[in-house]
């Protein structure tokens, strides 16, 4: 079972130094996890942000606040939990397209608008990631059609290439993403 599927959420703890100590500033669900309507089982949150140089010690201000620009600017970062859906769940009749697109604009936006419409999942961003499988297994694609089958566990250092990310299996798979913001050559 995976432990992101709805109603529930990552737990986030955010550490601080409070009064020249360590303490923790936050504990609780990811402000801005949203669960899709148009895609059943999907969920995305951004867990955390920091600018790109980091002021230590950290304000006592929410750094992922909802509708935050997912794609960081060049020295950003973005720590991301992403659900995926089997991809049948985009193969059935009752699948909206249109309105899949408009729900990730507003919850993902900066990182929706890169999806390609024709090439349903295809995206490159001006980041280097580093992606985790936490649970499931899920497949890269890369713009040639080439494919890599992930597992819980493993994880693809991806370097501003398009890709994609295909669930063929029955159960949901959950990842984990830290974007960090580059310059394109």
């Amino acid at each position: 079972m995976n432990r992101f599927e709805h109603p529930n959420v990552p737990r986030r703890v955010v550490t601080a130094v409070r009064e020249g100590k360590a303490d923790i500033l936050s504990d609780g669900p990811v402000p801005n996890a949203h669960h899709y309507a148009s895609i059943p089982g999907m969920m995305t949150s951004v867990v955390y942000a920091t600018a790109a140089v980091p002021q230590l010690p950290q304000h006592e201000r929410e750094t992922a606040p909802p509708g935050l620009h997912v794609s960081p600017a060049p020295g950003e970062t973005r720590l991301m939990i992403v659900t995926f859906p089997p991809d049948s769940s985009f193969e059935c009749p009752t699948f909206d397209p249109a309105a899949a697109d408009a729900e990730q604009r507003e919850y993902i936006p900066g990182l929706a608008e890169r999806f390609e419409p024709d090439a349903p999942g295809m995206h490159q961003t001006d980041t280097v990631d580093y992606d985790i499988v936490l649970d499931g297994e899920i497949w890269l694609e890369l713009d040639d059609g080439a494919t890599t089958h992930l597992r819980t566990g493993d994880v693809v250092i991806q370097c501003g290439t398009r890709h994609a990310w295909r669930n063929k299996r029955g159960r949901s798979a959950t990842m984990c993403f830290v974007l960090i913001g580059g310059t394109p050559r």
